[in-house]
């Protein structure tokens, strides 16, 4: 198959490791994948693998994520029979790909619990399928959008990452932030932007008890991080918070972490909480659309009503107090969930069996 994946451009974000994952898997499995990307560069941008082909449509980067020139004919040059489209800005493109190239099967995605823009929601109804990555998407996609069921699919997040520590490195990364054995280290890694929320999460840690031993480590990056670091200094915060920067491969900070905290209200699924799971991390997060499918719900992760500080602060306490029998039974049903929920292979299937069934509708 000859299949195009569109992405405005490859920052840290989540949605862009799944495109590069998705890409770098298609092509590793013998299929002709180029990756189109808006803007050049970005922190991912060398970790496609050699077997992709990369096309850049911006010839210096403008910084507008919209700004696609020359689009079709990159696309009319590829010749694709699959063009899958990655992010808000490529899924604004996705319906005027599919009128323009009647001969491909264009498909869109549904990947966050924001707003959609008009042209996003044009899209929609011209596509030949939409992704969804979670079932609580797929019924907004229907109820609120009007997409027909047979025309949403519902294909999880790949894992990214799923660690396999080396001895010691608990240990040792804990002691390099200061975290003893009873220090109970909460760890959310996502890019600083307003929809994440890691404003949130120090608001709720500022009312922890005095009396527990906690960090928040906070790894990313990203335009939302100064206003957080402000909001640190305010508090008084700066011995317990950790501001840990990108991190090209989280793995170690969740061997090293105790439980993961999430407070964005605008996921479909959250990248950084089903490889927590992985590592075996239980989980809290505010509700939102589709947090609830990385996890187990009420065993090895816990949803809080937004802006509850109070119950989100009392569930942190909980499980920071739970004994260590619990807490490995626990953590070796979140690993199972995860791996068995969001594998690699099983989601690189699905998107290609998809795919095949495209292709011969596009034929006929």
């Amino acid at each position: 198959m000859k299949i195009l994946i569109v992405q405005d451009q490859l920052r840290s974000g989540g949605t862009e490791r799944q495109s590069v994952l998705l890409a770098n898997a298609f092509a590793a499995s013998g299929h002709d994948t180029t990756l189109l990307t808006f803007r050049p560069g970005g922190a991912l941008a060398d970790t496609v693998a050699s077997a992709v082909t990369r096309r850049v449509l911006q010839p210096f980067d403008t910084r507008f994520d919209w700004f696609a020139p020359r689009l079709y004919r990159g696309i009319a040059e590829t010749g694709p029979e699959i063009i899958l489209c990655m992010g808000r800005m490529a899924n604004c493109y996705a319906g005027g790909l599919q009128e323009r190239f009647p001969a491909a099967a264009v498909i869109a995605t549904m990947r966050t619990g924001k707003k959609l823009p008009q042209l996003f929601r044009r899209s929609l109804g011209i596509v030949r399928q939409v992704v969804a990555n979670s079932h609580e998407a797929r019924t907004h996609l229907v109820e609120s959008y009007a997409v027909a069921p047979e025309r949403v699919s519902v294909i999880h997040n790949s894992l990214v990452f799923s660690p396999t520590p080396e001895s010691g490195t608990r240990v040792k990364l804990r002691a390099n932030h200061g975290a003893t054995a009873k220090t109970a280290v909460l760890l959310c890694v996502a890019m600083f932007r307003p929809e994440k929320n890691q404003r949130e999460l120090i608001e709720i840690v500022a009312n922890l008890p005095a009396e527990l031993d906690w960090q928040l480590w906070l790894g990313g990056d990203g335009p939302a991080r100064a206003t957080c670091e402000k909001l640190v200094a305010a508090k008084a915060l700066g011995a317990r918070v950790r501001f840990l920067g990108w991190q090209r491969d989280p793995s170690s900070l969740y061997v090293a972490a105790d439980l993961a905290v999430h407070a964005s209200s605008s996921e479909a699924l959250s990248n950084f909480l089903i490889e927590a799971q992985a590592s075996g991390l239980p989980a809290i997060a505010y509700e939102a659309q589709g947090i609830a499918e990385c996890f187990v719900p009420d065993d090895t992760g816990f949803t809080i009503a937004r802006d509850d500080r109070t119950a989100f602060c009392q569930k942190i306490v909980e499980l920071a107090h739970a004994d260590s029998s619990a807490q490995a039974g626990r953590a070796e049903r979140a690993r199972q969930f995860a791996r068995a929920t969001f594998d690699h292979d099983q989601q690189i299937a699905r998107y290609l069996a998809l795919f095949s069934r495209l292709i011969p509708e596009q034929r006929s």
